[in-house]
């Protein structure tokens, strides 16, 4: 495995993510922002942030497997949420668990947070992009 998580001491342990990505890998992965949408380019979810947390993963785990990775490769996630307020943190994360229950995973790789205005779709509630580093 290219990657390894920690949180090292002297900064805070954050229980749904890792503070440090240390990659030794040699292919880098970079994975477009994915929405929610179905592989027929329908939005799945509509007003359900949970559901289309739980898609966006789900495509990024298409996207890690076309490239021969897993999420286990992950270095990196970037989170864009829509007109983002803390009392959207629990649906967030779980949208997240039931992902890493149908994929099989403990997605804790670094992660950033942003709230942005809007996205690409006026029904899209996140985006969420991955890098990857693969052995």
């Amino acid at each position: 495995m290219a990657i390894t998580l920690v949180n090292p001491s002297g900064l805070p342990k954050i229980d749904v993510y890792r503070q440090v990505s240390i990659a030794t890998g040699s292919k880098l992965v970079f994975i477009a922002g994915q929405v929610a949408w179905d592989a027929e380019g329908t939005t799945v979810g509509k007003g359900d942030l949970a559901a289309q947390v739980e898609q966006c993963y789900l495509n990024i785990g298409t996207a890690l497997a076309e490239a021969g990775g897993s999420f286990d490769d992950v270095a990196k996630l970037n989170f864009y949420v829509v007109d983002w307020t803390p009392d959207k943190m629990p649906p967030l994360l779980e949208g997240i668990s039931r992902a890493a229950a149908k994929l099989g995973i403990t997605p804790v790789p670094p992660a950033t947070l942003l709230g942005v205005a809007a996205l690409d779709v006026p029904d899209h509630l996140v985006e969420i992009e991955a890098t990857a580093i693969l052995d």
